[in-house]
């Protein structure tokens, strides 16, 4: 107890002896303040994450400000709407009803008529100049495109055996046509019996040489008339 004055009378220090004094303290202070990690940490995310919540939630008015001054197209893109097919008297209709402009003059139905005439005239000059052009492309494809190359033949040309008869003239009277019996003799199948028969045919007699009873050889030819399927061939024997 007797000391305690002395100290009370003592000089105050200078600065430089307190400040070590004051640093203890302050190097003291972080051992007091510390906290276990799961304690003193956990505060901090949760915060962190609240605020974006809160930034999400509330819109920010330079995008609200944007998305008014979009145009309606940006905004929502409509189907587009069928076309309408109308008539070309519905159109002419519609584009009647529709004119805003000053009545015409009316005319007479003369003038409606040369006009009529007028303009069927100049269709016509029209069609024609189109006709033309059309013909000279077609013309100038055809010369320019390359000829078509000829068709095999579907079945080759046989030219058989003609038929050869001998007979007898019987009559002349027509020009260049002569009518030859043709006999025949053949022997019966069953009864062997020499059958005998005749026909007749027309020949084409060019330059009239046969004669009724001139005995001729005829071959058969291309039709030359109804009845005229044979041609003559030369005379054997002239009639006595």
């Amino acid at each position: 107890m007797a000391d305690e004055p002395d100290n009370e009378t003592q000089t105050p220090e200078t600065p430089e002896e307190q400040a070590p004094e004051a640093a203890a303290p302050a190097e003291q202070a972080p051992e007091a303040e510390i906290v276990p990690a799961g304690e003193a940490e956990s505060p901090e995310p949760a915060a962190a994450e609240e605020a974006p919540a809160a930034e999400a939630q509330t819109p920010e008015p330079a995008a609200e400000a944007e998305r008014e001054e979009a145009p309606p197209e940006v905004q929502a893109v409509a189907p587009p709407e069928p076309v309408e097919q109308l008539s070309s008297k519905e159109r002419r209709r519609r584009a009647r009803s529709t004119h805003s402009g000053e009545a015409g003059k009316p005319r007479t139905p003369e003038e409606r008529h040369a006009e009529r005439v007028a303009e069927r005239r100049t269709k016509a000059v029209r069609r024609r100049a189109r006709r033309l052009q059309e013909r000279a492309k077609a013309t100038e494809r055809r010369a320019s495109a390359p000829p078509p190359e000829p068709l095999p033949p579907v079945h080759a040309p046989v030219e058989g055996a003609r038929k050869v008869r001998q007979g007898i003239v019987v009559s002349d009277k027509a020009d260049k046509t002569i009518t030859v019996r043709i006999d025949t003799a053949r022997r019966h199948r069953r009864y062997e019996k020499i059958v005998r028969s005749s026909s007749t045919l027309h020949a084409h007699d060019e330059n009239n040489e046969a004669h009724a009873g001139d005995v001729v050889r005829v071959v058969e030819s291309r039709p030359l008339s109804r009845s005229k399927r044979w041609r003559l061939v030369d005379v054997l024997e002239r009639a006595r």
